[in-house]
């Protein structure tokens, strides 16, 4: 593979395994680019992401601008000579002179099969909305949002016990070694990118805290997707006796469990002494939970400290 001046722009760890190939692969990281630190921790002191991380430790320049739209930070951007930009959970708008600054353009790796689930989290809402697959997606950048044409593109199945957690691991390899492939094609002239399909675009919104809490009106099926879609942030919750306790694992109550559960009950109603929840449409049964500051337990565990007696209704 031709030894080709990048420009690295990624911010979360999701990006880090990418950053890694690439330096493996032996190709010239010119600079990267973070995103500034951000206050964390008790003490909210400002904390470098875990691509400035990686980065750093290997003696590699770094910059963090606020943004990229001042004329002079497109100039040094330039000024870099980069023959392309590998792109990945950047989370700043690439203006047009940083797009076409690069020989070879920018290169993005998204966690999606394109154009299905453009946007800011597509992991997660491909476990909520049920897809049965997703994927990588290597794309040559334009203006729009997740809107260039594909370079590459690899599945992924989702199973029935995939959380956000596994499918981000899953995919951040996944996207290392398939945009190592693509720059060494773009590099020989062997590879062109193809126009998205018009049909089947979604996007996938930003994750809220505000959805974290369940919503037992809703069916079963759909919480139980969104418990191990929001793993591990910004997991899912419930408020009962003034406290706050995560749900970490779920399942769908099997059709006819509890025995002599009413039809039509209550949204949010404890229906047995193993924490099976009402919904909207079915019951959920909880697994593991977590009360704040405590240690996180199996559901027969928790109960022993926690009452969650029959009958209880659980606001939504």
């Amino acid at each position: 593979m031709a030894r080709l001046r990048l420009v690295f722009m990624g911010t979360p760890e999701f990006a880090v395994p990418a950053l890694a190939a690439l330096v493996a692969a032996g190709q010239d990281i010119a600079s990267v680019y973070a995103q500034p630190p951000r206050p964390a921790g008790r003490g909210m002191e400002p904390h470098i992401s875990p691509v400035h991380a990686f980065a750093a430790a290997r003696a590699i320049p770094v910059r963090t601008p606020q943004t990229l739209r001042d004329p002079a930070e497109i100039e040094a951007l330039a000024a870099l000579g980069p023959d392309a930009a590998v792109v990945a959970a950047y989370g700043l708008i690439l203006p047009p002179g940083i797009l076409t600054a690069p020989r070879l353009g920018c290169i993005n790796i998204h966690a999606s099969l394109l154009p299905r689930w453009r946007g800011a989290a597509p992991i997660q809402r491909a476990i909520e909305a049920g897809d049965a697959e997703t994927g990588i997606t290597i794309m040559q950048m334009d203006e729009g949002l997740d809107t260039g044409g594909i370079l590459l593109a690899e599945r992924v199945a989702i199973g029935p016990a995939t959380t956000g957690a596994l499918l981000h691991d899953t995919l951040a390899r996944l996207g290392a070694g398939l945009v190592v492939t693509a720059l060494a094609r773009l590099a020989a002239g062997t590879l062109r990118a193809a126009p998205q399909a018009n049909a089947g675009v979604t996007y996938a919104k930003k994750l809220d805290r505000a959805e974290a809490r369940l919503d037992w009106t809703a069916p079963a099926a759909r919480l139980e997707r969104r418990v191990r879609a929001f793993d591990p942030w910004p997991g899912t919750w419930f408020e009962h006796a003034g406290e706050r306790v995560r749900v970490l694992a779920a399942a769908v109550a099997p059709a006819g469990a509890p025995a002599g559960v009413p039809t039509g009950a209550v949204p949010g109603t404890v229906l047995d002494d193993e924490a099976t929840v009402a919904c909207g449409a079915g019951a959920l049964r909880l697994l593991r939970l977590q009360r704040a500051g405590k240690a996180a337990l199996a559901a027969d565990d928790f109960l022993r400290g926690f009452a969650l007696a029959r009958g209880t209704v659980l606001a939504s």
